[in-house]
């Protein structure tokens, strides 16, 4: 796929595209049960601090989305509160690498400035090297790293 081809259009998501939504989410969260990630992608959209915004082609087909959320907890280095957070992006693979991730962070940053934040946080897993570059590349910087444990208490 050619970027000089693609014209992507970005809006807020609505109740009419769930489905669309929820097929692509669950490429993402692979590991998450469709009727608990439906549930999840509903409450989002009833949800005064968060807003998904979709990437569709010249179609109408959708191709990606992105989830963020207003949080006043803390955030992982962030110097304000609210801090902004990606917590969730996807761009169908064959659009890849022609600007739409770059659009929808975009569309979410501005819904971000107008709620107040000047920051936004994101986080992967340790193990998601592909992830890292994909954050970096869009202007991230690594700001911990952690590793989460648990015993069993006998």
């Amino acid at each position: 796929m050619n970027s000089k081809n693609l014209k992507v259009f970005i809006n807020k998501i609505t109740e009419n595209d769930l489905d669309s939504w929820l097929k692509m989410g669950l490429k993402l969260w692979p590991d998450c049960e469709s009727g608990e990630l439906s549930q999840d992608l509903r409450n989002i959209l009833e949800s005064s601090n968060q807003k998904s915004f979709m990437a569709k082609n010249e179609e109408g087909e959708a191709i990606g989305f992105v989830n963020v959320s207003v949080r006043v907890d803390y955030v992982e280095g962030a110097k304000k509160s609210p801090t902004g957070y990606l917590e969730g992006i996807f761009v169908e693979e064959k659009y890849r690498k022609n600007g739409v991730a770059q659009a929808l962070i975009k569309a979410g940053e501005d819904w971000l400035k107008q709620n107040n934040c000047t920051q936004i946080g994101s986080d992967t897993w340790l193990s998601n090297i592909d992830s890292q570059k994909f954050h970096e590349k869009l202007g991230f910087h690594e700001e911990e790293k952690l590793v989460h444990y648990l015993k069993e208490i006998r």
